[in-house]
């Protein structure tokens, strides 16, 4: 199994956490994301108890919130002691709706509207990630005219590539995120926030990149980061007291993907900045991580129905499901792999080679090419693993298709979390 929550039972049934998987498609119907809480808890103490350990008490990781973002997350992630990143209204909302502390909020985002910003502050988020001059200068006016000093961190771009998919990489110098350093108008950007009135820089942020295998990265970035600290301190006595190094660790969605070891990823992290510390003689930030993919990914699995079963003579065969590109578009956006599992035939070989097609009227409505299941039949539950980010949080309504229910998982029992929307849903805000 690719991994160790997932289990087979005595009916030889696929189980998620304990829990049989072809009962939960039969109770709640399919498409179903599933996502095993005990494995989400287990990956937030992993960040919190290696970040603290190495960076020091202070460090902390946000739970990134594009990756997963519903009600039911928040309190898990609060009550293991994490900050969270938000990147728009509909996100603070979904956090402050839950319950989730506002000053323990980062608000992420390249094109914060007015509105975005008002809101922002007027909902008493904690850090705003400025990511340009415009958006500096419209935080400082409306941040005055509603009567506050509002904290920040800069974004930063430390012109790296991590070599991870180009959709996803976030750090090289021509980026639509953040100010390069490489450029000099990181400078300026420094220059222009410790002119601001209502603005107080908290310290620089940087995101390299998404899915990223080693941590060499992480530690050229920790580098240029501190440096630029330094030779910020030295020009304008100005001291960065936190740094927030973004996140991206990488997950395995196929058995060819090496698993992380996550603590011992920021161990070397840890050495690396304590080392870039005492060349420059910079004191030790404050730091920040956020971990969206690695927290959640692994613990979901979707479960689709099959419908039709086509083998094209000398070509390829098919099975269709009752999902696809509606709930999960990684596929047609990226070409992203996954693993693919009969959950009503775990126990029997997997050796009938397939391409798995989705329901919408497009030819590029794939999950997964060329995999081997056990041979299916309609009616069988398939079973996708690793659908925990990126999924629920990227589904749509195309072809007017409901998105699929949420169930958590945990203990071995199974509780809803989010319903299926219903055809009323879909129309329910037009005229």
């Amino acid at each position: 199994m690719l991994h160790s929550n997932l289990g087979i039972n005595e009916q030889g049934h696929l189980t998620v956490g304990g829990v049989d998987a072809v009962s939960l498609a039969e109770r709640y119907g399919t498409p179903l994301y599933v996502l095993d809480e005990d494995v989400i808890r287990a990956k937030c103490r992993t960040y919190v108890y290696a970040m603290q350990e190495c960076f020091g008490a202070e460090a902390t990781p946000l739970y990134a919130s594009k990756a997963l973002c519903f009600k039911g997350i928040y309190p898990i992630v609060a009550s293991e002691g994490l900050a969270v990143d938000v990147v728009s209204p509909g996100e603070i909302y979904t956090a402050l709706a839950a319950g989730f502390p506002a000053e323990q909020m980062f608000f992420h985002g390249s094109n914060k509207t007015d509105a975005d910003i008002r809101y922002g502050i007027e909902s008493g988020v904690g850090i705003f990630v400025v990511d340009n001059l415009n958006e500096l200068a419209a935080l400082d006016r409306i941040a005055g005219e509603l009567g506050c000093r509002q904290p920040v961190m800069l974004r930063l771009t430390v012109g790296l590539d991590p070599h991870t998919l180009a959709a996803i990489t976030t750090g090289k110098v021509d980026s639509q995120f953040g100010v390069p350093i490489d450029t000099g108008q990181a400078e300026e950007f420094v220059l222009a926030a410790l002119k601001c009135e209502h603005v107080r820089i908290d310290g620089f942020h940087s995101h390299v990149g998404s899915q990223v295998f080693e941590s060499d990265s992480f530690m050229k970035q920790i580098e240029i980061l501190i440096r630029f600290a330094a030779d910020m301190r030295a020009k304008y006595h100005y001291t960065a007291t936190a740094i927030n190094i973004g996140g991206g660790f990488a997950v395995r969605y196929v058995e060819s993907d090496p698993e992380i070891d996550i603590a011992a990823r920021i161990a070397e992290i840890s050495v690396h900045l304590r080392d870039a510390c005492e060349e420059y003689n910079y004191p030790l930030p404050v730091i920040y991580m956020e971990p969206g993919r690695s927290i959640v990914a692994d613990a979901g699995v979707t479960l689709y129905t099959t419908g039709g079963v086509k083998e094209v003579n000398g070509y390829r065969n098919y099975i269709t499901i009752d999902g696809g590109m509606a709930d999960n578009p990684r596929f047609a956006l990226y070409g992203a792999k996954y693993t693919v599992l009969n959950a009503s035939r775990i126990s029997e070989p997997a050796e009938y080679e397939c391409t798995v097609a989705g329901r919408a009227c497009e030819s590029g409505d794939r999950i997964a090419e060329d995999v081997k299941i056990a041979r299916p039949e309609r009616g069988d539950v398939i079973a996708v693993l690793s659908t925990g980010a990126y999924n629920y949080s990227m589904a749509s309504n195309y072809n007017r298709l409901p998105r699929p229910a949420t169930v958590i998982v945990s203990g071995g029992q199974d509780r809803l979390a989010v319903r299926r929307e219903s055809f009323e849903d879909l129309i329910r805000n037009e005229l």
